[in-house]
């Protein structure tokens, strides 16, 4: 079938829930994405980075494969030969004390909530049903209705009330708002290193250690919601660590399958996951062989190739070679490893025509917020091809 077809067969059986760029895709290896009629893309996306190893990378391929003859479920009823393996060894990667798998990273932020709130209530005393987590402005942390209650975003928003209860938000990256919003039922404080779907809006230096400060002088739980910034995306392996901080509860996803199969993680001190209790949280596909497997091998790749310190040097060569454009249409270009946002004046007239006009020439990348478009290649992207992104966004820019 043609293209044409595929996409008369989405928009006639599936939910209208998203306005994707008209490419369809079939194959994909390193950076590189094929569509139907066998023309190949430079993925400037990963899957929102959830393939930072590069598509179809053969070792978690291989592992998958392997695990896939010999054991795929068994729910938490019982126990299997990856889980512990896999709880120690990204326990000793991360700093972490104790890891609870799940399958989204929405279900790790609800997880997360779950947890902290048991927390307040049994470790810190706070009176019961009175909770309260602040978050911030324009976050994005998922879409099942606890977590949009406290988004800003209309659009997450919209006729989807009644919403939870119990949460603040004020601006990101304001330091002295957090301090004010605390009160004695204040038990966590969730936010992201870099805000992503905002538009990779990257708080002031020494934000995050400041936060830190604060939480911990209010006896209050930091959960770091690092499901896009994670995994080497930004140069390092966890966000946190450009500020030399470890989070009180850290979530991960996305990348740690290398987009094989989902799979995500909330890691966390003893002291504060010991709150919960057989039956009171759980997931039967979380922590299953298979997906203990892939990640364990994602986590390998990340690590023995080298990509983390790939993600810190493209990312500053990607960074410093959009810079160099210097368009009249540019507002601002920022970024951090490979994660970077080129913001537009709204006179360009938004961004999606320019992501359109790059599929064109071969490269793919996503619009948010109207006048920014994301950049985030898998961390594999050697210097030749970000020489070759550079110069077709420039191209289009100009144009």
């Amino acid at each position: 079938m043609n293209s044409l077809r595929y996409i008369e067969l989405e928009n006639q059986c599936g939910a209208l829930n998203y306005k994707p760029l008209d490419v369809v895709l079939c194959r994909g290896e390193g950076i590189w994405v094929w569509d139907v009629h066998g023309n190949r893309y430079l993925d400037c996306l990963s899957a929102y980075s959830a393939v930072n190893q590069g598509h179809c990378h053969p070792k978690i391929l291989q592992a998958l494969m392997d695990q896939a003859q010999k054991l795929t479920m068994t729910s938490r009823a019982f126990r299997n030969d990856q889980l512990g393996l896999f709880y120690q060894e990204i326990c000793e990667l991360t700093r972490s004390h104790k890891v609870l798998p799940m399958n989204s990273g929405s279900e790790a932020v609800e997880t997360a909530i779950k947890t902290v709130r048991k927390w307040g209530y049994t470790v810190k005393g706070v009176p019961d049903e009175k909770a309260e987590i602040i978050v911030c402005e324009n976050n994005f942390h998922g879409r099942t209705i606890s977590i949009i209650s406290f988004s800003t975003d209309p659009n997450s928003r919209r006729s989807f009330g009644p919403f939870t209860p119990g949460f603040k938000i004020i601006p990101f990256g304001d330091a002295d708002a957090l301090e004010a919003a605390i009160s004695p039922n204040t038990v966590g404080f969730l936010v992201e290193p870099i805000q992503g779907e905002a538009g990779v809006i990257i708080p002031p230096v020494g934000y995050l250690k400041t936060v830190k400060s604060i939480c911990e002088k209010h006896n209050i739980v930091l959960i770091l919601d690092e499901i896009q910034t994670g995994l080497g995306r930004t140069g390092k392996l966890l966000a946190e660590e450009h500020e030399d901080i470890v989070a009180d509860l850290t979530l991960i996803g996305k990348a740690l399958s290398g987009g094989f199969y989902p799979v995500s993680a909330v890691l966390s001190s003893a002291e504060i996951m010991n709150v919960l209790h057989p039956g009171e949280h759980g997931s039967t596909f979380g922590g299953n062989p298979l997906a203990c497997a892939g990640a364990r091998a994602a986590l390998k790749v990340l690590v023995e190739e080298g990509l983390i310190e790939n993600a810190r040097l493209m990312g500053t060569y990607f960074l410093e070679g959009l810079k160099q454009i210097s368009h009249p249409l540019i507002k601002e270009v920022r970024g951090k490893g490979l994660m970077i946002g080129l913001e537009l004046y709204p006179k360009a007239g938004g961004a999606r025509p320019y992501c359109e006009k790059l599929k064109e020439k071969g490269l793919l990348c996503k619009e948010t917020h109207d006048h920014i478009i994301r950049f985030a290649p898998p961390l594999v992207i050697a210097k030749e091809q970000v020489e070759w992104a550079v110069e077709k966004i420039g191209d289009v820019i100009k144009a």
